[in-house]
């Protein structure tokens, strides 16, 4: 929060600011969408790197202190933060170059195409897989209450899935001042509290660092918002919190705990195959359904705060499913 005012100065003075998208996922005008949102142009995004900047600067400064023995471990340890902590840069990286293309008003859609940017994610979520089924010896997933299932090679490709999903999901629903950071608090509670019943306790400082570093972000972004965390926020934070899911074992909850996030990307999903099936015919006005509500008449507030209540219920609940599902 110290850092949140120089660092909102600094993307103010060198006019890093949100350029408003033109064109929808499709291709078409994006008409209601700018009617909607043409007042948010030029707020200052790329605030993600005051997140996983932050929380880079603790995981530093906890393991300078374990050094000297002041603390007994430090928040970078081999077998618990190191892939979350490698998401988090490698992803926010691709986020920053899309955020970049996006304020210089580059692409079709102001910033990455779609196809390079996935291609990217693909690559990384790839080598990810790799990582934990030939390096760590995952291979099977947990459901809760049921039991441990053996899919072998096919760990890969639902990593892949998993990765993918979880940074676009939340991509897809940062849309409103302060929904996604909201969501995201609650997610990686909920993730954070699956890894200390695990034992993972490093792994659960690290969520709560996340949370604290998005809860301080929050605090100028809630309507209206100072700041946006762009894209090197919304995909960084996505695909860590599928790879902590991966990691914890707790794949079959993650839909649970990331609800909204899930619906957010179901309702585009169900948009852009109603346009192309029924010629041109919506169901929504306009897709992600957090744009539907505010479209037809909903505050963006009002918006935010119910869309909160409801994930927090559904992680709750997912939350409890995944500790049943160990016997707790």
């Amino acid at each position: 929060m110290i850092a949140a005012k120089p660092f909102i100065c600094f993307l103010e003075k060198n006019r890093i600011g949100k350029q408003i998208r033109e064109t929808a996922t499709d291709g078409t005008a994006a008409k209601l969408f700018n009617a909607l949102h043409i007042k948010k142009s030029g707020t200052p995004t790329m605030g993600g790197i005051l997140i996983w900047g932050i929380a880079l600067l603790v995981i530093l400064i906890s393991h300078i202190l374990a050094y000297f023995g002041v603390f007994e471990h430090s928040l970078w340890d081999r077998s618990e933060t190191y892939l979350p902590v490698f998401t988090l840069i490698t992803v926010a990286l691709l986020g920053a170059i899309d955020d970049y293309f996006n304020i210089r008003g580059w692409g079709k859609s102001k910033g990455i195409n779609v196809k390079p940017k996935l291609f990217w994610l693909t690559l990384f979520a790839a080598l990810g897989g790799w990582w934990f089924y030939s390096k760590l010896g995952y291979s099977e997933i947990h459901l809760p209450g049921i039991g441990d299932f053996e899919i072998g090679l096919w760990y890969i490709p639902l990593f892949i899935f998993i990765i993918i999903a979880s940074a676009n999901s939340v991509n897809i629903t940062d849309g409103l001042d302060g929904l996604a950071g909201g969501l995201i608090i609650i997610a990686f509670l909920g993730f954070g509290g699956i890894a200390y019943a695990h034992g993972l306790l490093i792994l659960t400082a690290f969520c709560g660092v996340i949370c604290g570093a998005t809860a301080a972000f929050l605090w100028f972004n809630i309507p209206p918002a100072k700041f946006y965390m762009g894209d090197t926020g919304a995909l960084s934070l996505g695909a860590t919190m599928g790879v902590i899911a991966m990691l914890t074992n707790s794949v079959a909850v993650l839909p649970f705990i990331a609800f909204i996030f899930v619906i957010e990307t179901i309702s585009v999903i169900i948009q852009i195959s109603s346009k192309k099936l029924r010629k041109g015919k919506k169901v929504f006005k306009i897709a992600p359904i957090h744009h539907h509500f505010e479209a037809i008449g909903w505050p963006e507030s009002q918006v935010v705060m119910r869309f909160w209540t409801i994930g927090a219920i559904v992680a709750f609940f997912g939350l409890i499913l995944g500790l049943i599902g160990m016997g707790i």
